[in-house]
C-alpha cells in the first residue's frame, strides 16, 4: 500500500487482525526482510512493515533522513490507520527510528523492542567511516551496497546464507543513491538516546547476537541492562531474522 508523507510516496504493507505491531527494518532493508516473522505476528495481531525513505519501494523526501524524520512518517502511517499504540519493533537503523519515536510519541508505544540495535549516538571514528562511506557510494554504488550486506552476516555463516545475502543485494541495487546517503546521513548525525531507553516506562527488550559484526553486543548488553531492558543473546550476526529465524521466533512469542 501506498501513504503519501508531503507528497512523497512511503510504500507500507499489513497484515492480520488485532493489537498492533509496527515493524521497521535497517539499513539497506526493506519491509521484505521481516517475511520469515510475519506469519508468526499475523494470526492473532495486526502487523504493519514499513518502508523507510529512499528503501524498498518508497521515495526519497530529503536531502537527510535523520531518526526524527523516519519516525513522524511512522506516526503519520500509524495515524492514517488509525492505530492509538502498538508494539514497535526495530531492526539496527529500525531500532535508531523506534527509539526516536518513543522519544516522540512515548504514550502510543506500547512495548520497545531492539534488534541487533544500540541506544548510542555514532563515535567519532563510525562518523568517519560514515563519511568515507558517503564518498564510496557515490563513486561506486554497487561495490558499496555489497560490501555493506555482505558484512551484515556473520563471518562464519555467510557461505551458508549466499542466496539470502544475494537477494538482500539484488534488491537494494534497486534503492536511490539518494536515499541510501540520506540514511548514512542521518545515522551519522543522530543523538545519543541511552536516556530515551532508561526512561520508557513500557516493557523494553533488546535482542543481541554473538557473532554481530557490526556491534559489540557485550558493550550494548550491559548499556541495556542498565536501561532495565530485557537482554536475550541469540546466536548469530547482524543480520539474526535470517541467521537465527526460529531463535527470534521464539522470543518474540514470550514478549509480544
Amino acid at each position: 500500500m501506498t501513504f503519501h508523507y508531503k507528497n512523497t510516496p512511503i510504500n507500507y504493507n499489513i497484515f492480520g487482525k488485532g493489537p498492533a505491531i509496527v515493524l521497521l527494518h535497517g539499513f539497506l532493508e526493506s519491509a521484505t526482510m521481516w517475511e520469515p516473522l510475519i506469519p508468526q505476528f499475523a494470526t492473532n495481531r495486526t502487523v504493519i512493515a514499513i518502508d523507510f525513505p529512499g528503501h524498498g519501494k518508497s521515495d526519497v523526501i530529503t536531502e537527510i533522513h535523520t531518526m526524527e524524520l523516519m519516525a513522524q512518517v511512522v506516526d503519520e502511517i500509524v495515524k492514517h490507520l488509525q492505530i492509538t499504540s502498538a508494539t514497535f519493533l526495530g531492526h539496527s537503523m529500525g531500532g535508531y527510528v523506534a527509539l526516536a519515536y518513543a522519544e516522540l510519541f512515548s504514550e502510543k508505544v506500547e512495548k520497545l523492542i531492539l534488534l541487533n540495535s544500540s541506544p548510542v549516538a555514532d563515535s567519532e571514528a563510525r562518523k568517519t567511516n560514515r563519511n568515507r562511506a558517503l564518498k564510496v557510494i557515490e563513486k561506486s554504488p554497487k561495490a558499496y551496497i555489497s560490501m555493506a550486506i555482505s558484512n551484515l552476516i556473520a563471518e562464519s555463516s555467510r557461505e551458508e546464507f549466499i542466496a539470502e545475502i544475494e537477494a538482500l543485494k539484488l534488491e537494494a541495487y534497486t534503492f536511490p543513491v539518494e536515499g541510501i546517503k540520506a540514511a548514512i546521513k542521518g545515522m551519522r548525525d543522530r543523538k545519543d538516546r541511552t536516556e530515551i531507553l532508561k526512561n520508557l516506562t513500557k516493557d523494553k527488550y533488546v535482542i543481541l547476537a554473538e557473532e554481530d559484526p557490526i556491534l559489540p553486543f557485550l558493550e550494548v548488553k550491559q548499556l541495556a541492562e542498565k536501561c532495565g531492558a530485557s537482554v536475550k543473546i541469540i546466536a548469530g550476526g547482524h543480520m539474526s531474522v535470517i541467521e537465527n529465524t526460529e531463535a527470534i521466533a521464539n522470543y518474540l512469542r514470550l514478549t509480544v
